[in-house]
């Protein structure tokens, strides 16, 4: 058969589906000077397949713009299609970028905070998945049969990754039958996003050309473990600079990144909707499920909103450069550059109003983990619905104020809806619904 080849222009859209536009590749240069249409509504997808009530109407136009440093190009050397194609910023035609762009909610936050606090971030996403043609058994945790019996799965993914420029950082069996992991370095923001997106679409790529899927689902069923996506996070000053630790701060953390976490903890119940945006992810959020189920600072404690990350003295990097946080209340439902736009519009916050920074907690304090210490501390209990997070959010001047207003409506009125349709369904019900769209 004779093919021609084709190149596509994509953003993620607030369901957290990759969407967009193909054409030849053949055009691909006039593409990349002119970009291509889209319609505003088509923001308003639910996940479920549905249009939430728009703000928009039938009403509009877009352009997306393709950026040539987000290129995804893969040729999996088994005959099948390549994939290729680009993240895109979103603009009006005349022009200026639309205030419901992903992407520039991003860069306009981290933009703030490099002007407004002279702080700019690194960060690393760690991924969790299951992969269906795992031929797993009882007892496989972390363990090399569990990569072993995957196949060429893991080895194929890398392989796509590093053509995409994404070199990860590790690769592993996870907890659960057939889940693994996958991290890489840290990144810019935008960067790391992107690279989020594309390490997400080559794992469905490789396992399709297996036969098989993925999903990055927060819980694939109300028994399972679940899915996290860990966003890790440093700080670093316009000198490029680490400034996240301070071997005299409460266990190593400086008093600039003290009032930034406590500006992410202080909105933290708010911002979940963004972080953790569809009913699946509230089954994942609970206590004793190593997720994060309370706005607390812990020191390696994987049931924190934040944890403190360990440092090692045989890397070779120092200890100030390796310092990081781990943001926990997150899953890959969500769009990743509404999220780390909300995070970081938080920690401005925390670092404008001046917020002290807040008392971690440590296996070893009395009484560290019980309701009454935590409400003591000033620890909340984070939402246990979507629902309960969008009422959290819709009741937050402040983290309104985060997003323009009306990528906040959009939003609302897009979660609303898809909280409608599935307000009936049962545990099993969603988690398998979720299961086939994540």
């Amino acid at each position: 058969m004779i093919r021609e080849p084709m190149t596509s222009f994509c953003y993620m859209d607030i369901s957290g589906q990759v969407r967009g536009r193909g054409f030849p590749t053949s055009v691909l240069e006039k593409r990349l000077a002119s970009g291509v249409g889209w319609t505003p509504t088509n923001i308003m997808f639910t996940p479920l397949g549905t249009i939430a009530p728009s703000p928009f109407g039938p009403f509009g136009d877009l352009k997306l713009h393709a950026d040539r440093n987000a290129e995804a190009n893969v040729d999996f050397g088994d005959g099948s299609p390549k994939e290729h194609f680009f993240l895109c910023d979103v603009f009006e035609t005349n022009g200026s970028r639309w205030d419901c762009c992903p992407r520039n909610l991003l860069r306009s936050a981290a933009a703030d905070l490099k002007r407004e606090a002279g702080v700019t971030l690194r960060v690393a996403f760690e991924h969790e998945f299951f992969y269906s043609g795992a031929r797993g058994r009882v007892g496989d945790m972390y363990a090399l049969d569990g990569v072993r019996r995957h196949g060429a799965f893991g080895e194929t993914f890398l392989a796509a990754l590093g053509q995409c420029g994404i070199l990860p950082d590790s690769y592993q069996s996870e907890f659960g039958e057939g889940q693994f992991e996958v991290s890489f370095p840290p990144e810019e923001p935008l960067t790391a996003c992107d690279k989020a997106i594309i390490l997400r679409e080559m794992a469905r790529g490789t396992a399709w050309r297996l036969s098989h899927t993925v999903s990055f689902s927060p819980r694939m069923s109300p028994a399972s473990i679940g899915n996290g996506l860990h966003i890790h996070m440093s700080l670093w000053d316009e000198a490029g600079l680490p400034i996240s630790h301070d071997p005299k701060g409460p266990r190593g953390v400086s008093a600039t990144a003290g009032k930034f976490l406590a500006g992410v903890l202080k909105y933290m119940p708010a911002i979940c909707a963004f972080t953790a945006p569809t009913p699946v992810s509230y089954l994942r959020l609970v206590p004793h499920m190593w997720s994060a189920a309370w706005s607390s600072l812990g020191y390696r404690d994987r049931e924190a909103g934040i944890r403190i990350c360990p440092t090692f003295d045989t890397f070779q990097s120092s200890t100030a450069e390796q310092f990081n946080f781990e943001y926990r209340a997150a899953d890959a439902s969500a769009c990743p550059y509404i999220q780390l736009a909300a995070i970081v519009r938080a920690g401005l916050a925390g670092l404008k109003e001046g917020l002290p920074t807040p008392e971690p907690l440590v296996e070893q304090d009395p009484g560290a983990f019980t309701d009454a210490e935590r409400q003591r501390r000033g620890i909340v209990r984070l939402p246990a619905t979507l629902g309960a997070a969008l009422d959290a959010l819709d009741a937050d001047a402040t983290v309104k104020g985060f997003v323009p207003p009306l990528f906040l409506k959009a939003y609302l009125a897009n979660k609303r809806a898809e909280l409608a349709l599935s307000k009936d369904w049962t545990p099993d019900e969603i988690c398998n619904r979720y299961s086939e769209v994540f």
